[in-house]
């Protein structure tokens, strides 16, 4: 959901901004087959998250968004005005003080998780560009 200003240099007035449906689900496959677990759907991309209201918030919930964000819109606004596809990721580490220990985000702050989520997702993409295959 376009609730920030970058997304309109790129594209004209519009509620929600796509991803490329393709490499979207080639990368979900490539996860899957991976054992990394993710969730798969749309996110609110506002300026300013922390200043947010609650009664935005619960709209946003209604409309089945999963998560809040500062850059996804943008992105995918550029991608498709430029003709490239893009795929972008909430890396979820901690859940902003909503539990005793959510600000842990493991061994090594989480890099070892991270660098899989990367690696996973480039393979998903090499499969989707055509320059490999899934075995």
């Amino acid at each position: 959901m376009r609730g920030e200003g970058t997304s309109y240099a790129y594209l004209p007035p519009a509620r929600y901004v796509a991803g490329h449906a393709g490499l979207l689900a080639a990368v979900a496959t490539t996860l899957a087959d991976t054992g990394i677990e993710s969730v798969r759907g749309g996110t609110w991309t506002t300026d300013a998250p922390f200043r947010e209201t609650w009664a935005a918030i619960a709209a946003a919930t209604a409309d089945g968004l999963k998560a809040v964000e500062m850059e996804v819109a943008g992105l995918y606004a550029f991608a498709q005005a430029c003709a490239k596809p893009v795929v972008c990721f909430a890396l979820v580490t901690n859940q902003m003080a909503q539990a005793g220990d959510d600000f842990e985000k493991g061994a090594d702050n989480g890099a070892g998780h991270a660098l899989a989520l990367a690696a996973a997702a480039a393979r998903g993409w090499a499969v989707w560009n055509g320059s490999t295959t899934r075995d």
